[in-house]
């Protein structure tokens, strides 16, 4: 085949297989595996938990989460991409496993774009700005940014690791303020915010749901949420723009993803059923009240989200020099 990979081909081939099951209303015909990239109780795992009780229910199989965590996402991934694509097996990821790691990784093994078939977007939430008043007695942007331009290579910054939305958040941040800070990488989120409140560090961008307790207790302070609107949740922290930063709409999310080469009908019904249940009042205010907003788009409109946010990143990467092995 001409112009045509050999990994396309076998995609192809496969996506011709799998519509004679689907004609029949074969999906899902046992039991479905939703891989987790990350340990229980982060976001992925979170969005993959409201997904699978209801959708069982829905199809009258069982949906099953299945953590594997390991290599920033890499070790599910790669899972996936080896995958049969009958729908039978699915990841729900991270911006990390589905966009970053392409960014950042010199062979993170699996292109993200190529190897998996986009199903929808699952939620998105915003970081937030946030200091310790502590140790960074600002209360404002301008503040801020005045106070980091007088201290260069005194600020340092936590989040969750090398690579991660809060990190590359922060230095789209440090590129378009002018600043500079430090970044000191955890082993999570919820270590990252124990760095700031310690004052270990002054300042960081984190995911809204993880610093909504200790804002409202005052131990921090958020100066805005990199959202086009404010959060219900903080409802007195401005926006970006509000704050006096345009242009910077900073999401962190989760989205729904099967291997390449699953047939175009097969996953336009799982999108549908998956964002249908992601939509149910229930579920919608559950993760909601978790700094979440439900998404469930089709499967073209999360390509292309993906595919945007790939672009955009690989920018601030490759501007602030940072490379992975």
């Amino acid at each position: 085949m001409a112009g045509i990979t050999r990994r396309q081909g076998l995609g192809a081939m496969a996506a011709l297989l799998a519509t004679p099951a689907l004609a029949q209303g074969a999906w899902p015909s046992r039991p479905v595996t939703l891989l987790v990239p990350f340990a229980p109780g982060g976001a992925s795992d979170i969005a993959a938990r409201a997904i699978n009780a209801r959708l069982s229910e829905k199809r009258g199989q069982p949906v099953v989460v299945e953590n594997r965590p390991g290599a920033n996402g890499q070790l599910a991934a790669r899972l996936l991409m080896r995958a049969a694509p009958d729908g039978h097996t699915l990841m729900v990821g991270s911006i990390g496993a589905f966009a970053l790691n392409a960014v950042l990784y010199r062979n993170p093994g699996y292109d993200p774009l190529v190897d998996f078939a986009p199903v929808t977007l699952a939620v998105t939430t915003p970081n937030v700005l946030v200091v310790n008043p502590a140790v960074a007695p600002v209360r404002n942007l301008p503040e801020l940014v005045a106070w980091m331009r007088a201290r260069p290579g005194q600020v340092f910054h936590a989040t969750s690791g090398i690579g991660s939305s809060p990190h590359l958040t922060m230095e789209l941040f440090t590129q378009m303020t002018g600043t500079e800070a430090t970044h000191v990488p955890s082993r999570g989120g919820a270590t990252a915010v124990m760095d700031q409140l310690s004052g270990t560090v002054q300042v960081s961008f984190q995911g809204l749901g993880s610093i909504i307790g200790p804002v409202r207790e005052g131990r921090l302070r958020a100066l805005l949420v990199t959202a086009a609107e404010r959060s219900p949740l903080l409802p007195e922290v401005p926006t970006a723009a509000e704050a006096g930063l345009p242009d910077f709409n900073v999401s962190s999310w989760q989205a729904v993803m099967g291997p390449a080469g699953m047939a175009p009908p097969l996953l336009e019904t799982i999108s549908a059923e998956i964002a249908a249940v992601l939509k149910e009042a229930t579920n919608a205010a559950t993760l909601a009240a978790g700094g979440y907003t439900v998404v469930g788009n089709s499967p073209a409109e999360y390509g292309a989200f993906q595919r945007a946010e790939i672009a955009r990143w690989r920018r601030v990467a490759q501007a602030a020099n940072i490379v992975l092995d």
